[in-house]
């Protein structure tokens, strides 16, 4: 199921690259705007060190981030079924919708209308808006197919009785978790996992696959500038954000209650693809130009689509998952904090 999401996703961004790369955009941009020289900070010889504990303390800021909630059995206040758990999960989840609104899509709207590029498309309609939109939408409908088709796949065929009570009804009450009989005579479905489980490891693997999706195109863009300056601040800003990130992540592959196996291979994937980003970027670094038209139109669009994918996330199956859950909604104290 894992594989079919991210098929789709990467047919949808493809889609997308493929229909704006072809643009005659690329070849008509103003020219001078990939060249660095006036600025002091290039200095590729400063920026390799950088790169190097930068790839090592995000690393290591991430494994942090994602592997506590993992181990929440020997830190007490990330049990799953605790107030604190669910109060650091949200602050982790308002971390990932700030990335998104903040930090990403603000980067994608100054990348697709830089100078650099011409005004006919790029600056006569907003590109990234609209991607992060369609981004959204995606993921909305990434997120509600593989819920039925986890929810149909974990359904047993249902037992009929002579009232007429259809196969659809019954998934249908099995969907909304009222697995009891209302006196009628009809044996109910049954599911292989509890329904609340199953949206807990949708939400998992749809979190991980935004994240992961973000930190290829900010790794990539680390590894591949030789901006000493703003590497030094990418370092600060990417260590905080991943912290939390992981955390956010890392609770939700706790509640979705996978084998050890997946969870650790989730948490190690969300660590390392940064790094790896960084070093890709190390490679291309030779031949990659930040203000390049190929590279901002590129850049801002992947940004804008993470940004989406982020966004719908961090509101809808995260933070609106717990505001509107029993825990805070039966506790006044909670609310209050």
């Amino acid at each position: 199921m894992a594989t079919t999401k991210l098929v789709m996703k990467v047919v949808y961004i493809l889609v997308i690259l493929f229909t704006f790369t072809i643009s005659p955009a690329i070849s008509t941009a103003p020219q001078g705007c990939d060249s660095g020289a006036e600025n002091p900070c290039i200095d590729k010889a400063k920026a390799l060190p950088l790169k190097i504990v930068a790839i090592v303390t995000i690393l290591t800021t991430s494994l942090i981030g994602v592997m506590a909630p993992l181990f929440s059995s020997y830190i007490s206040f990330l049990r799953p079924d605790g107030h604190s758990f669910m109060i650091v999960k949200c602050f982790a989840s308002g971390i990932i919708l700030g990335t998104g609104f903040v930090h990403v899509l603000p980067d994608s709207f100054e990348m697709l209308s830089s100078e650099c590029l011409s005004d006919d498309p790029w600056h006569k309609f907003p590109f990234g808006g609209f991607v992060a939109m369609l981004s959204g939408l995606a993921t909305l409908a990434i997120d509600s197919i593989t819920t039925s088709l986890y929810t149909i796949k974990n359904v047993d065929e249902p037992v009929l009785d002579v009232c007429g009570y259809d196969q659809e009804k019954a998934i249908h009450t099995v969907g909304h978790n009222h697995n009891h009989s209302h006196g009628h005579g009809v044996v109910p479905a049954t599911t292989k996992d509890d329904p609340q489980l199953l949206r807990y490891r949708i939400i998992a693997m749809v979190l991980e696959l935004g994240i992961l999706f973000h930190s290829v195109v900010i790794g990539l863009s680390l590894g591949a500038t030789n901006d000493a300056c703003t590497i030094k601040g990418l370092i600060i800003a990417l260590c905080f954000h991943h912290l939390f990130e992981g955390i956010g992540l890392g609770g939700c592959i706790l509640q979705a209650d996978f084998t050890n196996m997946k969870k650790f291979s989730m948490a190690f994937f969300f660590a390392g693809t940064t790094p790896c980003g960084i070093f890709l970027g190390i490679a291309l670094s030779s031949i990659y130009r930040d203000n390049s038209p190929t590279a901002l139109i590129t850049t801002g669009l992947l940004s804008a689509c993470s940004a989406g994918m982020l966004i719908y996330m961090a509101l809808v199956d995260l933070l609106a998952t717990e505001f509107m859950g029993s825990m805070i909604q039966g506790s006044i104290k909670l609310h209050n904090r």
